[in-house]
C-alpha cells in the first residue's frame, strides 16, 4: 500500500479541459516506472486511484496544482516508489492541452489508520461515482447520496479488489446534505473523435467510514466507488481538508 502527492511549486498550475489527459499523463509515468500495461489499464487492472486538486480559473477552465496517487496493491506500491514527476506528461494537439509535472515534488503520505481504529471521517478529493443499476439502457450515475445504499455499493467494489469481504458502514453527513442538496458535478472526462463529449456524474460530501482497521486501510488506499483509475473516488482526511 502506498500513497503520494505530486505537488507543483506555489502559484504554478496546469490547465486542462478533460480529465482523461491527466489519466494518460499518469499512465505514462506508471509505465516509465516499470508498470506493465495490463497492470494499470486493462479491465483486469490492479486497483489504483488518483485525484486532481486545483479547481477552476476565472474563465471556468480546470486547473491542477497537486495530484494524489494511491494504490492498495503491493506490486503497484513498489512501482510507485520509482514514479518520476518528469514522466507525468502528455500533450494533445486536438484540444491544445499540455500536461507536464517536471517541476513537481513528491510527498509521501503516512498511513492515517491507527491500530484498532474503527472509524474514519473523510471527504472526497475527487468525486464519488456510483452507477445506477436500475437503469437498463446505458450507464446512468447517481446524483443524490441520500438515495444510494452507500455501504452496499462501496463494499461490493472494494471486496472485488481485495479478494475478501469488506464490511464497512458508510454514512454521509446528513447536515451537509440538507445544506447542499445539489452535491453532484458533471465531470467532462473525454472528447471523442466525433467531437462528442463523455461525462461522468460524481458526488461529493463528508463521509464517515466505520469498520475494522484492515477494511478502513484498504478503502483509504483503494478509493471509493467506480472509475477510480480515471480520477474518481479518492478520499482525504476530513480534519485536514483538501490542502495543496
Amino acid at each position: 500500500m502506498r500513497r503520494i502527492r505530486i505537488i507543483l511549486p506555489k502559484k504554478a498550475d496546469i490547465h486542462y479541459k478533460y480529465l482523461d489527459i491527466l489519466h494518460d499523463a499518469i499512465v505514462n509515468a506508471w509505465i516509465a516506472a516499470g508498470a506493465q500495461k495490463e497492470q494499470i489499464l486493462d479491465m483486469s487492472a490492479l486497483p489504483w486511484n488518483f485525484a486532481a486538486l486545483g479547481g477552476h480559473n476565472k474563465q471556468g477552465n480546470k486547473k491542477v496544482h497537486t495530484l494524489v496517487i494511491s494504490t492498495p496493491d503491493a506490486s503497484l506500491a513498489k512501482i510507485l516508489r520509482h514514479l518520476n514527476p518528469e514522466e507525468i506528461r502528455y500533450a494533445r494537439a486536438s484540444t491544445i492541452e499540455n500536461v507536464n509535472f517536471a517541476d513537481a515534488q513528491i510527498s509521501i503520505e503516512d498511513d492515517p489508520i491507527m491500530p484498532n481504529q474503527n472509524a474514519l471521517g473523510v471527504l472526497m478529493l475527487s468525486p464519488l461515482a456510483i452507477s445506477d443499476k436500475t437503469v437498463t439502457k446505458g450507464k446512468r450515475w447517481h446524483k443524490d447520496l441520500s438515495k444510494v445504499d452507500l455501504s452496499a455499493a462501496i463494499n461490493h467494489r472494494l471486496s472485488r479488489f481485495a479478494g475478501r469481504d469488506i464490511k464497512l458502514v458508510v454514512q454521509v453527513d446528513s447536515l451537509y446534505l440538507r445544506c447542499n442538496p445539489e452535491h453532484s458535478v458533471l465531470v467532462p472526462t473525454k472528447l471523442m473523435r466525433n467531437s462528442k463529449k463523455v461525462f461522468v456524474i460524481g458526488m461529493s460530501a463528508p463521509l464517515v467510514l466505520a469498520g475494522s482497521e484492515h477494511d478502513l486501510r484498504f478503502a483509504w488506499y483503494a478509493g471509493l466507488g467506480e472509475k477510480n483509475r480515471n480520477g474518481f473516488g479518492c478520499i482525504g482526511l476530513a480534519e485536514q481538508g483538501v490542502g495543496r
